[in-house]
């Protein structure tokens, strides 16, 4: 039994982080924080409902854990559709401004094209000139002008001859101009390639980017649905125990007014001690879980009297009686499971007891007297408790108290 509540508890918190865990935190979110949070719920609620059924505290855990998650993931689906939209977005844009880039490079690439069949055209040309100078062209030239008839001859000779080498000098030019404009655009060409090919990478990392979002965005709205269902899973589990659960719950009330009708029809003897006022010893090591005071359950809605105050320590804990008295109830105490009450005298006329339940064990019997800080139990988890603690009392004729009034403020 006491494993399936730690089981539970564990689970509701286990539940609660694994649904922060499923999708990328939203910016600025500490999950640490939120299982914290989480955590305090789920512990109120077993508090709440100490003397529920386990299935209706397990159903509550699961309640105040899906409760406690459901804003950061309703959050985390929110951001994380932004997310998508924003990286679809810049995944179009890039895929624009690589076109845009192909499309450039290939009109560069075009013009190189053009300048590389330039230089062909002129390197030909040159070439024809080279073979015919190889080939005596510049004899033929003077035998040219050599078979002139006349001066008036002659000169026309001269002027083709001219005409002949600018032709020429134009031709080299040519080559050499085509061939600084074809470097020019092999450069050029070269940028462009290059950031066309940044361009497409880009784009292929934003498509990327975008895939993954989408991904996270589905995770997302995946760890939602599981919460809402977890959820409405354990509401039907709720109401399903809520006549057993109120049945427990006015068996606790008629347990209490049993105890505070035996403490208050408990005849003094003497002896019995005399609690002269002052701080009550703290009757076990451990740190204040739960308050004294009367309690709502949200789940079933009824009020219920936390007649003590829990202190959470580790099972076996030794317990110390807070002042001098006789043992006047030490035996089982349904929801308090292993409980014992401790007579300290009278306070103004009226009989003042402690009392300490859940405990693994009893180490002292009716009617024996125990000194101040005396060793009269271990810490336990019995009658309805959801983990190792003392329930510690202070009643007044049976009628119980805040024990914060009468324990140390540090409770040390």
């Amino acid at each position: 039994m006491r494993s399936k509540r730690r089981h539970s508890r564990k689970w509701a918190l286990l539940l609660f982080c694994a649904c922060l865990l499923i999708a990328p935190h939203p910016a600025h979110a500490d999950p640490d924080d939120a299982a914290e949070r989480a955590g305090k719920a789920v512990q109120r609620a077993e508090a709440v409902l100490e003397h529920a059924t386990d299935v209706a505290r397990a159903a509550a855990g699961r309640l105040e854990a899906t409760t406690a998650a459901m804003p950061a993931a309703q959050k985390k689906v929110a951001t994380s559709r932004g997310v998508v939209a924003a990286a679809q977005t810049a995944a179009n844009t890039a895929s624009r401004k690589a076109r845009t880039a192909q499309d450039a490079y290939a009109t560069v690439a075009g013009r190189f094209d053009q300048a590389r069949d330039r230089v062909d055209g002129a390197r030909e040309r040159v070439d024809e000139i080279a073979t015919a100078s190889y080939m005596g062209g510049d004899i033929a030239r003077i035998n040219m002008l050599v078979e002139a008839r006349g001066p008036a001859d002659m000169m026309q000779r001269l002027g083709l001859v001219d005409q002949i080498m600018r032709r020429q000098q134009e031709d080299v030019q040519e080559l050499v101009d085509a061939r600084r404009e074809a470097r020019t655009e092999q450069d050029r060409a070269g940028l462009a390639k290059r950031a066309a090919e940044e361009a497409e990478a880009d784009a292929r990392a934003r498509l990327g980017a975008a895939r993954s979002a989408q991904a996270a965005a589905e995770r997302a709205r995946v760890a939602l649905d599981k919460l809402t269902q977890t959820r409405a899973a354990a509401l039907r589990v709720a109401n399903a125990q809520r006549s057993a659960v109120l049945a427990r719950y006015e068996a606790a009330k008629a347990e209490e007014a049993r105890i505070e009708a035996a403490l208050r029809g408990y005849s003094l003897k003497a002896g019995d001690g005399q609690y002269g006022g002052g701080r009550l010893l703290m009757p076990v090591s451990g740190w204040k879980s739960s308050d004294y005071g009367s309690r709502f359950d949200p789940y079933y809605r009824v009020w219920q009297l936390h007649a003590g105050m829990d202190i959470a320590a580790g099972g076996g804990t030794p317990i110390r009686a807070a002042a001098f008295g006789r043992v006047i109830r030490a035996g089982w105490a349904g929801g308090y499971g292993r409980y014992t009450c401790v007579s300290h005298g009278r306070i103004n006329g009226v009989g003042f007891q402690t009392c300490y339940g859940h405990q693994s064990a009893i180490l002292v019997q009716v009617g024996q007297f125990v000194r101040r800080g005396e060793v009269i139990g271990r810490v336990g988890t019995t009658g309805a408790s959801t983990g190792n603690h003392l329930h510690f009392e202070t009643r007044f004729d049976g009628s119980p108290r805040d024990p914060a009034n009468y324990l140390p403020p540090c409770l040390c």
